[in-house]
């Protein structure tokens, strides 16, 4: 399990504000304010909140899309600048699977060029032997046909769409996977699927996950610990067990009751 000494990721004190004109004046959004937050080696950190509440800015923030205002981002101790200017190895260490697999993919495109273009980009992850058999090993690694290689993004279901998504990613060798709101777009059975995907690949991969979500109830199935986050602020963090078992602040249970009432009466295992 992670070792909380030494994370892999470390954001400190980060705040990220947006400008924001106003009748008279520009004045500034703050989105994320000054928070902290680690995860750990081969750890997946639930980051949980309404929209709105600054988690998807800081998920963001930590692969580079976003500048903060102040505060850091570091992996192994390294401090992460702006996506475009880290250096490759940094780069590669930490992507993003973002919310909707259909806008995130060029539909035109055939699966194998999706990976492909990934291998052009970053040619030091790029498989040493023959590309096929390396692509159809990483499709058949997320639970996909090798014969999808030949099909164009836009003939795919979504949850098909969102695997390849996530075989994107890992085409580089990550360290780190920032999933944000991965599986709300899709059905409740696919969305099932996909959480044991990531868990399963967290654990053949030796991965660390940030995992960003506004329902608790996906959240439990996949987080060892939680962060709960409102308003650019954390409320409330903690092991999985005790933020749902014993939620200590008020919005943290209206969040749980939220994710208890849209379950079908089995509610939450703890």
């Amino acid at each position: 399990m992670s070792d909380v000494k030494t994370p892999l990721l470390e954001v400190r004190d980060l705040r990220v504000g947006f400008g924001r004109r106003g009748l008279r004046r520009s004045r500034e959004f703050v989105a994320v304010d000054g928070v902290s937050l680690t995860v750990g080696h081969e750890e997946t950190v639930g980051l949980v909140g309404e929209s709105g509440s600054g988690k998807t800015t800081l998920a963001r923030a930590v692969v580079g899309l976003v500048k903060p205002g102040s505060g850091a981002v570091l992996l192994d101790g390294q401090r992460l600048g702006p996506a475009g200017r880290r250096p490759a190895a940094l780069q590669r260490a930490v992507q993003m699977v973002f919310q909707d697999p259909r806008s995130s993919l060029n539909p035109r495109m055939s699966v194998a060029a999706i990976v492909n273009e990934v291998w052009r980009t970053h040619p030091s992850s790029a498989p040493a032997g023959d590309r096929t058999t390396a692509l159809h090993r990483l499709l058949d690694d997320v639970g996909l046909d090798p014969s999808v290689a030949g099909h164009r993004a836009g003939e795919l279901s979504g949850g098909q769409c969102q695997r390849v998504s996530i075989a994107r990613a890992l085409a580089v060798r990550p360290r780190l996977l920032v999933c944000d709101e991965a599986v709300s777009a899709l059905d409740v059975s696919v969305q099932a699927q996909v959480l044991r995907l990531l868990a399963d690949l967290r654990r053949r991969h030796r991965l660390s996950i940030l995992f960003i979500s506004h329902d608790l109830g996906v959240v439990h199935q996949i987080a060892d610990r939680i962060a709960v986050m409102r308003r650019g602020v954390f409320v409330e963090e903690g092991p999985a067990t005790e933020v749902l078992g014993s939620p200590r602040h008020e919005y943290t249970r209206s969040l749980l009751d939220a994710a208890l009432e849209l379950n079908t009466g089995e509610g939450i295992e703890a």
